[in-house]
């Protein structure tokens, strides 16, 4: 089965959850897009939810689906969140910002009483940090020497550059430095330790937010895990 069939699969399990009048948190990535285009056709059908967006992809997105959008501030919480992974480990613990979202999606997954992550069944791994680069965004003051203090720790980090080959600025105006911090034994440990370093906004591990997760093997089949 190909990636669009597994996709379209796992985006319905995931609108499945879903129920009328639910404000929703929205995440952003190929993933999270393939449920938002999901939601926007259950919507034709008689659903109505609101949403909050993680990005300005997934704002426009929900906008040319016609899914209506609250402001994050005017939203005391949210009822469930959605979002997918770049990693995901045995206990749940997921890596994001590939896409350059990580803080807004961080902060929306806070707020949510529940959250799901969706992905195909390629992003499980023994440990974060054996697959994918952990993402770190940074204030882009002095980011060098941030980078500097990473490195320090063992990080490896690198600047990510953006489609004209300046540095990629997120939607928060800061920078993303990619990170090889290796195998994770305790990522809540790393993240603590990452997070309390001057010059970084925030970081790409998600330890203990999801509760489960809807994977998609190979052969279309749904998988649903919870957090041990």
């Amino acid at each position: 089965m190909d990636l669009d069939q597994r996709l379209a699969r796992l985006a319905a399990a995931a609108a499945d959850r879903v129920e009328s009048g639910m404000a929703l948190g929205l995440g952003t990535g190929s993933t999270a897009s393939a449920v938002i285009r999901e939601l926007g056709r259950r919507m034709g059908e008689g659903l109505r939810i609101t949403g909050v967006a993680t990005s300005t992809r997934t704002r426009e997105l929900c906008r040319d689906l016609g899914i209506p959008l609250a402001a994050f501030d005017d939203v005391p919480r949210l009822d469930l969140g959605i979002d997918g992974a770049d990693e995901i480990d045995p206990n749940l613990n997921v890596i994001k910002g590939g896409g350059g979202a990580l803080l807004y999606e961080k902060l929306v997954a806070l707020s949510c009483a529940d959250y799901i992550v969706v992905s195909a069944s390629e992003k499980r791994s023994p440990a974060l940090g054996t697959r994918f680069m952990l993402p770190v965004e940074v204030v882009p003051f002095g980011w060098t020497h941030t980078a500097s203090r990473l490195r320090a720790m063992g990080m490896e980090p690198v600047l990510r550059p953006g489609p004209d080959g300046d540095p990629l600025v997120t939607d928060n105006g800061g920078y993303i430095l990619d990170c090889r911090p290796g195998p994770m034994r305790d990522p809540a440990a790393v993240a603590a330790a990452i997070k309390a370093t001057t010059g970084v906004v925030d970081h790409g591990i998600f330890a203990g937010i999801a509760r489960s997760a809807i994977i998609v093997e190979p052969d279309g089949e749904i998988v649903v895990e919870t957090a041990r």
